[in-house]
């Protein structure tokens, strides 16, 4: 977590989000978060929530999810960061690839971000996936 002196940037956290994704780390995704943060799945699929609440909500969460599947990410394409208004914010645009080591298939799936980041944590993040792209690296 970060120094309460020299609170993480939106963009240094989400820095650190990515890492997470490609080490499939819950434990690492999970400190970023403020206790009571909130992480919202707008366009839903298959086998997600439409949120989870809290911090440890998000460790248990992307622990059973990242567990469970095969895929492993290969590229995270950052297309855009987009600063907002509110300096706690950020939205980020990126294509996530991989591939499914036992079958050799490999998939897509482009998303947006939106970061809400205050004294360095999460308190709010929006993930908006391609319902397409993750049932592929899913399968």
């Amino acid at each position: 977590m970060p120094d309460l002196q020299d609170p993480w940037t939106p963009r240094e956290v989400l820095a650190r989000y990515y890492r997470a994704m490609f080490d499939k780390s819950a434990d690492d995704l999970a400190d970023l978060y403020a206790a009571n943060a909130v992480h919202e799945f707008p366009f839903t699929s298959p086998g997600f929530p439409p949120r989870f609440e809290g911090r440890e909500a998000v460790r248990a969460g992307y622990r059973a999810a990242w567990g469970a599947s095969p895929a492993q990410v290969e590229e995270i394409e950052q297309i855009a960061i987009h600063d907002t208004a509110d300096p706690e914010v950020i939205i980020a645009e990126q294509v996530v690839r991989g591939s499914l080591p036992a079958t050799g298939a490999s998939f897509s799936v482009p998303g947006l971000l939106v970061l809400q980041v205050h004294d360095g944590l999460l308190t709010r993040v929006r993930d908006y996936m391609d319902g397409a792209g993750v049932a592929a690296a899913r399968s």
